[in-house]
């Protein structure tokens, strides 16, 4: 479980936006970017050549 006061501060380092927690799946969403950045014993991976790209549906069903 990540803490709340980090994933307030936390952005995406490609475009600065905001991030969603996708606690399920241990990851935090850009959905600008599409990408997902993994979470690995807590720590998130901010690492854009670790992050995996999001599906359009995963992007249209967390726009909705």
């Amino acid at each position: 479980m990540l803490d709340r006061k980090l994933l307030a501060i936390l952005v995406c380092p490609l475009c600065k936006g905001p991030l969603q927690h996708d606690p399920s799946a241990q990851e935090l969403l850009c959905l600008a970017d599409g990408l997902a950045y993994p979470i690995r014993d807590g720590i998130p991976v901010m690492l854009d050549n670790e992050a995996r790209v999001l599906t359009s549906d995963e992007r249209a069903s967390r726009k909705a």
